[in-house]
């Protein structure tokens, strides 16, 4: 049987559209240092920070070069990650939360979620499927990467078979981003057209801003960055839950929130 986390509290869940991702203490770091990160619930950038805490995700790993392993680190420790780097080049972390359980016991929450997402046409078979008003449950997920820079940085982020999973085609530490980042979007193994990506740009000054974009007939879309930046991109995926899944929660539908942190240097 699969293991459901409760939320317990509000910031937790997508119901206000909060947010997953990991954000690095420093985005770049030198061959010989250790990597550091945070992981972060929250929204426009600023959110509670979480600590180690296996019995909440179902993976937690590390990725550089096509080698893999798994992040470890002491009950409760913060930051969560906190290991020497394996070497040099453009590390991925990743990270794959257990699924967690919300009830919606006011429709209008549910309805401004799927406005914010870009959800609606999938949203607009709740009626069709006979699903109440109030009091029906969502089961979400969260599939967050980022990317550190270590060293020179070269390298290029991977697909890692998540379920839903937002792959940058372009290194934001080394590349020539004159025209955009591009990043491909995937889900269920495949790329995912005309989707919603969000991204969030925070600048220096620390101000935060919120621009929209949509992939392509591949899944990909390009999106708009600036040196001295660090951002998060993020796309959801809403579905009926499969039937085990269902009968195992109670819930009448599930998402797949994919998550991208990065930063471009100066």
């Amino acid at each position: 049987m699969r293991v459901i986390i409760a939320c317990l509290a509000l910031l937790s869940t997508p119901a206000v559209a909060h947010e997953f991702w990991i954000e690095p203490i420093d985005w770049q770091i030198d061959a010989n240092d250790m990597i550091r990160a945070d992981l972060v619930n929250g929204d426009r950038f600023d959110g509670i920070r979480y600590a180690f805490l296996p019995q909440r995700f179902e993976s937690f790993t590390l990725h550089l070069d096509g080698a893999s392993q798994p992040v470890e680190g002491r009950l409760g420790a913060r930051p969560a990650l906190r290991m020497a780097a394996p070497s040099e080049g453009l590390l991925i972390a990743a990270y794959v939360s257990k699924p967690s359980l919300v009830t919606y016991d006011d429709r209008a929450v549910f309805d401004r979620f799927v406005a914010h997402k870009g959800l609606g046409a999938v949203a607009a078979d709740h009626a069709a499927r006979g699903l109440p008003e109030t009091g029906f449950k969502e089961t979400f997920t969260r599939y967050s990467k980022a990317l550190i820079g270590v060293g020179e940085a070269q390298g290029a982020d991977a697909r890692l078979g998540l379920a839903t999973e937002i792959v940058a085609l372009d290194n934001p530490y080394a590349g020539d981003l004159a025209e955009g980042l591009r990043v491909q979007l995937f889900y269920d193994e495949a790329p995912r057209a005309d989707a919603q990506v969000e991204l969030f740009a925070r600048g220096p000054d620390g101000a935060v801003e919120l621009t929209l974009h949509r992939t392509d007939a591949e899944g990909v879309a390009v999106l708009p960055v600036e040196t001295g930046h660090d951002y998060l991109a993020n796309a959801v995926v809403l579905r009926e839950p499969a039937e085990v899944l269902a009968t195992e929660t109670g819930a009448v539908w599930e998402s797949l929130w994919a998550a991208l942190s990065f930063a471009v240097p100066d």
